[in-house]
């Protein structure tokens, strides 16, 4: 479908439905240039999982959010759902020490009881 319209250098600057000046060449909607410029074939599962791993970080992102509002406090989440949280929080912690702290730092992080919790 699309005719692509070059730069200089070669690279794709635009896309057209109709040939224009500058924009004859024709490329398939799967061809790997033409992907690239719209932004990757998102009907690939590798790129669907991706995205669901950046939108699993919106959504963590948007819980804190709230939390640090006051619009919400982690106890109105279902007990699975504050234990997949802090779960995620410890590893994220200590992977890069960048997370939100839900709760001040009195050292018994580690004595918490999340037997309650069931599996996760």
């Amino acid at each position: 479908m699309p005719y692509v319209h070059r730069t200089a250098l070669g690279e794709i600057d635009s896309l057209h439905r109709q040939p224009l000046p500058g924009a004859t060449e024709f490329l398939d909607n799967d061809h790997p240039e033409v992907q690239r410029f719209v932004g990757g074939n998102s009907t690939s599962p590798d790129n669907f999982n991706q995205l669901d791993a950046e939108f699993i970080r919106v959504i963590e992102d948007v819980i804190d959010a709230l939390i640090m509002k006051n619009v919400i406090t982690i106890t109105d989440l279902p007990a699975q759902a504050q234990a997949k949280l802090f779960a995620r929080k410890s590893l994220r912690d200590r992977l890069n020490g960048k997370t939100l702290r839900l709760f001040p730092n009195t050292g018994f992080s580690q004595v918490i009881d999340d037997t309650g919790f069931g599996p996760l």
